[in-house]
């Protein structure tokens, strides 16, 4: 799932995948940092969506549907410059046609860098 896509490009990494809680990690460095050298709140809702549609992909039957982010929204909190983020995608709310899941982006020192709401569309393949 990680081949040609941003997961790749940023380099983020799986850590742990369940049904309740995906944890990725993503490292701040020049993909990920805006031009005053620090972390691209964009580069944090792209980590922060992935793990929402990931965790959602995982619950579904992704023969017959696909999690695809259908609303975003993210509080960036503390500033980051270098090292590793890593996030944390646990359920809000698990239906058959959405998804909605909170996302906490924290530092090494477990320091809350961002947090995220994404709600994530079940849709049919097709």
């Amino acid at each position: 799932m990680k081949k040609d896509t941003a997961m790749e490009a940023l380099d983020i990494e799986y850590v742990e995948l369940s049904l309740d809680r995906v944890v990725l990690q993503m490292p701040v460095g020049p993909k990920t940092r805006q031009y005053a050298g620090i972390l691209h709140g964009g580069a944090s809702v792209l980590l922060a969506e992935t793990a929402a549609s990931l965790a959602a992909a995982l619950n579904v039957d992704l023969q017959k549907y696909a999690a695809v982010g259908l609303e975003i929204n993210a509080n960036h909190l503390r500033s980051k410059s270098g090292g590793m983020v890593t996030a944390v995608a646990t359920p809000l709310h698990k239906g058959r046609r959405t998804m909605v899941w909170e996302v906490k982006i924290s530092d090494e020192e477990d320091k809350l860098v961002c947090i995220s709401r994404c709600t994530v569309a079940i849709v049919e393949k097709g």
